[in-house]
């Protein structure tokens, strides 16, 4: 079973608003990513929230054991995936980390994903769209310890360069998976709203 872990916990500064409740398709991001990550191996989901916690929980229907409150939110999204690691129950297999300003990405994208991490065997699985690597990225629990250690400056990266030869990666022809809307105009390009 994995853990989807959606990371919301910054400021949204460049953006104005919190990401989580910007709309794509008619409902808020987070919404959105809610609903992608429903799939039979993903059994446990922990929305990280930080800045923005009291309107977004009231805005999304949350279960309390969903809710991750990061107080350390302003050192960046490594403390809030180490926050969410610490609140997962014993014998997951991995999680699936997705973030907040990287929503447009589809149920398929994410099975594709999951499949390919348990056929795989790799410690890592990540989307590639033209070249590029994206969200959401798999990392198995056997490297809980390092993601809990690693340098605040890198993040999860150092996990990943550190582990290149047990990165599976799933080709994609969703840019989606690499657009990182956290401002108006990358919104407004990436949406056409």
């Amino acid at each position: 079973m994995l853990a989807a872990i959606i990371l919301s916990g910054g400021a949204s500064r460049r953006m104005g608003s919190p990401k989580a409740l910007l709309s794509y398709q008619g409902r808020p991001f987070l919404e959105h990513l809610l609903d992608v990550a429903r799939h039979p191996k993903i059994g446990v989901r922990r929305v990280v929230l930080g800045a923005d916690a009291e309107p977004i929980a009231k805005e999304v229907n949350l279960a309390p054991d969903e809710i991750v409150i990061n107080t350390e939110w302003e050192k960046g999204q490594l403390s809030s995936m180490q926050a969410a690691l610490q609140s997962l129950p014993a014998q997951t297999d991995g999680i699936i980390l997705f973030l907040i300003d990287h929503p447009l990405i589809s149920a398929t994208l994410v099975g594709e994903l999951v499949e390919s991490f348990y056929t795989s065997g790799k410690s890592i699985v990540l989307p590639v769209y033209e070249g590029q690597r994206g969200h959401p990225v798999i990392f198995s629990s056997a490297l809980y310890e390092e993601l809990m250690k690693a340098p605040l400056e890198t993040g999860a990266r150092s996990v990943v360069w550190g582990h290149s030869g047990e990165v599976q990666i799933v080709q994609t022809s969703e840019e989606g998976c690499v657009l990182n809307l956290n401002d108006p105009g990358t919104m407004q390009r990436a949406l056409g709203v």
